[in-house]
């Protein structure tokens, strides 16, 4: 199957999953079908990357988004972050850029992941989700994370 037909079916599979309506058995059996198709063509990391792996540098070139409430997001967050509630990716995704890199990140990654599996699917390819998400982000280093983890001392 063509890649961007595939993308569509899963956007239209994940809007009704996300909307709750019922699936009748044909339905659910195709979806099943382009999920696994999506699975077997997804790269391997499913689009997460650690902290270790983005150089401070990079981080000004990408839109951030904090898919923690807005409490959270209030309390702390990332430089440059915007907050976009996990649940509210695809409702907003007119915001969100195709033609740069996106990051996406929760407390720990598995709210992001959703997000970031949402998005993916409705055909951000360039969306990765942070692994560990904040609370791992700043346990190694925040910015400086990839310059800690390869011996380099930080530049501020």
């Amino acid at each position: 199957m063509e890649y961007a037909t595939m993308k569509k079916l899963l956007c239209t599979a994940m809007l009704i999953l996300l909307a709750g309506a019922p699936a009748v058995a044909n339905d659910k059996a195709k979806l099943m079908d382009e999920l696994s198709g999506y699975l077997e063509f997804v790269d391997y990391g499913g689009g997460t990357i650690f902290a270790e792996q983005i150089p401070k540098s990079e981080y000004s070139k990408m839109m951030i988004i904090d898919a923690r409430d807005a409490a959270q997001f209030a309390k702390e967050h990332m430089l440059g972050a915007v907050n976009i509630e996990w649940r509210q990716v695809l409702a907003k995704s007119s915001s969100i850029p195709k033609d740069k890199a996106v990051l996406i990140y929760c407390n720990t990654g598995s709210l992001s992941a959703q997000a970031g599996f949402a998005l993916r699917v409705s055909g951000w390819e360039n969306v990765k989700i942070l692994q560990g998400g904040y609370a791992e982000w700043k346990a190694k280093g925040g910015l400086d994370a990839n310059a800690r983890a390869s011996g380099a001392a930080p530049k501020h």
